[in-house]
């Protein structure tokens, strides 16, 4: 499926079906989630219906549910040229810059 031209929300409601569809897949109750990622069961059923947790409860969530190797891919750098490989490196040697001041 292409995320691409979907809507935050869809996305959202999208992963959560996911997420639910994994756990009973391995036959766990969210209890079972909960007690296993170190956090609330009323944190887990929020994740579930797609109300606001934190992210590190997500990641949580995900390596109870054998779903490190997905991690390990978010936010990865797409190099795929010569040139995406030369701006990486230079972004990863930039330093914050300072701010100008704009007078009124």
């Amino acid at each position: 499926m292409d995320l691409s031209l979907s809507k935050p929300s869809e996305i959202v409601k999208l992963l959560c079906e996911r997420l639910r569809t994994e756990r009973l897949a391995l036959q766990m109750t969210q209890a079972d989630v909960a007690a296993r990622a170190g956090i609330g069961v009323n944190t887990v059923s929020n994740l579930e219906a797609g109300r606001s947790v934190g992210f590190e409860n997500v990641i949580r969530v995900a390596m109870v549910l054998g779903r490190s190797k997905e991690l390990e891919a978010l936010f990865l750098p797409k190099l795929d040229s010569l040139e995406d490989i030369l701006r990486y490196e230079s972004s990863a040697k930039r330093q914050r810059t300072k701010r100008k001041l704009t007078h009124a």
